[in-house]
């Protein structure tokens, strides 16, 4: 059955994937982004052509913080769903702006979550990280595991945005499913990101810097991986429920540069830097129970990811004269 699904952040990386998914199954979609200058606009509007194409589209450029733009938006219906992806992201940048990720993660969900009991919508699915499990030394990480010591402004805030839909789901009879994405990549990934960044730096043969040893080790997980679990937690038990979304494997940082570095057929330049205030050892998620309650199945291998976010880089970044009709 389709439905109308509201999406926050929807010309981002994450939300543009999100909502060509639901269009090619058939769902609406209306989208709200504010542009946020994190990185250059232009990045978004091209994410946006993408989903222009489709006639079941609507597009609202506005702030998550502002009522009179959740209004505009508004004005197009009741949702069956709204999934929350708009936040200012990063963990080093939280560092140094902790106002500001509160202001816009704090303020702007509870504000969204506003709107969604306001309107009586019916389910509503919230992006968290995987960076409030900190400096967790018990991997993988379970979402039972205590998640009140975070070691970034950013995390903070993404627990907090997690506690506002506790309380929401409680008080108003909400049904919310919180995710906590682990390292998402794949093509239009945010450029600042580690895959990203490191392949324009090994193409433009510029030195990479990479925090710490090389030891530390991620759970990257693929696009279309969590773009199946983001669908599937559309039909997540009632209440509030929190998932792991990750591919559920760990790579050490040296040996993505590696992964890289085959996938270019280049070498890279490597300069190690100390690590940096917020950074984490090793990320690693247990994804049991989005298997048994959400039916998550992630399929990528990083090996496998890493090929596909190379050749999509090829393509529409260093060869972009070459593609066909858009």
């Amino acid at each position: 059955m389709t439905q109308s699904v509201f999406i926050t952040g929807v010309a981002g990386f994450i939300g543009s994937h999100v909502a060509e998914a639901l269009l090619r199954r058939g769902d609406g979609v209306v989208g709200l982004d504010n542009f946020d200058p994190f990185y250059d606009r232009a990045i978004k509007e091209r994410n946006l052509a993408s989903l222009s194409a489709f006639p079941g589209f609507r597009f609202f450029e506005g702030d998550i913080r502002d009522p009179a733009a959740l209004a505009r938006w508004g004005r197009e219906g009741t949702p069956g769903a709204i999934i929350h992806l708009a936040a200012k992201a990063g963990v080093r940048p939280s560092v140094a702006d902790p106002a500001g990720y509160a202001d816009v993660n704090v303020l702007g969900t509870t504000r969204v979550l506003c709107f969604a009991r306001d309107r009586g919508v019916s389910r509503v699915l919230f992006a968290s990280s995987s960076s409030v499990y900190g400096g967790n030394e018990k991997v993988p990480f379970s979402e039972d595991d205590p998640v009140d010591r975070p070691v970034s402004p950013y995390a903070a805030t993404k627990k907090a945005g997690e506690l506002l839909c506790h309380a929401f789901a409680h008080l108003y009879r909400m049904n919310i499913a919180s995710l906590r994405f682990f390292t998402v990549y794949g093509p239009r990934q945010r450029p600042e990101m580690a895959i990203h960044k490191f392949t324009r730096l090994i193409f433009e043969e510029k030195e990479i810097g990479l925090f710490g040893d090389g030891t530390t080790r991620r759970d990257y997980t693929y696009i279309d991986d969590i773009v199946g679990g983001v669908l599937g937690a559309l039909c997540a038990p009632p209440g509030h429920r929190i998932y792991n979304l990750g591919e559920s494997a760990t790579i050490s940082l040296a040996d993505l540069v590696s992964l890289i570095e085959k996938a270019t057929g280049l070498r890279a330049r490597r300069a190690f830097l100390p690590l940096q205030p917020g950074d984490v050892p090793v990320t690693y998620a247990d994804i049991s129970r989005a298997r048994a309650e959400i039916g998550y199945d992630p399929k990528i291998p990083v090996a496998a990811g890493v090929e596909r976010f190379v050749a999509w880089f090829r393509e529409n970044i260093v060869n972009p004269s070459n593609r066909g009709g858009g």
